[in-house]
């Protein structure tokens, strides 16, 4: 497993995370079985988020009762979770954040969190108020760092001007066939549709800020439109490159998915959804498999996309 310190704390975690948001749909004892799959496969990062359900909050309780929280068991882990998503409408206000994150403690049995992220944008925020929020949990000990998920560099710096904590992570949807932060960089000045700037070089940005990026839903098409692995209808060369180089490395086609994310000198940690134990195990075999810069280019055009 490689492990990243991660810029502006003092967490050495997995560039593989254990997420949480489907965790629900195991029992008590499979999802404990999960959990210590992936403490014993040397992950040390779990994601989780005060929407994660199918009810609110009951994954984060699943995931504690699941694996019987105590002081030594916490101390193995890197606790990450989200909040700012209500039923309808997002929320940053300096009551919800305070409100959300006392919730999640209780949720998690924990009495701190290593990271709170706010989930997605809330276009109504005021910053000063997510400031007071910040420090107040900072300074009670409940939280320790603190990031941001799916947000743009300028909505980044507005909320970096009040705030005097870091901005250390953005959690991002990146997969090999949902690649946006890569695209119009690579057809930059071309007139065709990739070279289309949908993200505001936010890739580009989280590294020149040395913000770590999460990238969520790894093996998926879209949004939630289902796996691209095995999909021969719709990615019959990209299955095909990916089975040849599983084959090359003795691995399965998930491991390579993974590795083509962590191969990226981004450092990018790859935020996991399955359920599935096997699946688990084959993505941590990604962490650190050395694609060429041939086979990952490789995998990038086989997904769809051009080169000049």
């Amino acid at each position: 497993m490689k492990y990243i310190n991660i810029a502006g704390t003092d967490l050495k975690a997995s560039n593989i995370v254990m997420g949480n948001m489907r965790l629900k749909q195991l029992s008590v004892t499979e999802a404990e079985k999960l959990i210590r799959t992936a403490l014993d496969h040397e992950i040390n990062f779990f994601d989780h988020a005060d929407i994660y359900g199918p009810s609110y909050g009951e994954c984060e309780s699943h995931f504690a009762d699941a694996i019987q929280m105590n002081p030594e068991i916490r101390e193995q882990m890197i606790l990450q979770s989200k909040c700012g998503i209500r039923p309808g409408y997002f929320d940053f206000s300096k009551e919800h954040i305070i409100e959300a994150t006392d919730g999640i403690l209780k949720r998690l049995k924990t009495d701190y969190l290593d990271v709170l992220l706010l989930h997605r944008p809330d276009t109504l925020m005021e910053p000063e108020e997510v400031a007071e929020a910040f420090d107040q949990l900072h300074s009670s000990g409940k939280v320790r760092y603190f990031g941001v998920s799916n947000q743009t560099p300028n909505q980044i710096e507005l909320l970096q001007k009040y705030i005097p904590h870091k901005i250390i992570a953005n959690q991002l949807q990146l997969s090999i066939t949902h690649t946006p932060m890569i695209d119009s960089a690579i057809a930059f000045n071309m007139d065709v549709d990739q070279s289309v700037n949908r993200d505001s070089g936010i890739l580009e940005y989280c590294r020149l800020k040395d913000i770590t990026i999460q990238a969520w839903s790894p093996f998926q098409k879209g949004f939630f439109n289902g796996p691209f692995l095995g999909d021969l209808e719709n990615y019959p060369e990209l299955n095909k490159i990916i089975d040849q180089l599983a084959e090359k490395y003795g691995v399965t086609n998930t491991t390579i998915a993974v590795a083509w994310i962590t191969r990226h000198p981004a450092n990018m940690q790859v935020v996991l959804g399955t359920t599935n134990e096997q699946r688990l195990i084959d993505s941590c075999k990604g962490s650190e498999i050395p694609l060429t810069r041939e086979e990952w280019y490789s995998i990038y055009k086989a997904g769809g996309k051009i080169l000049p």
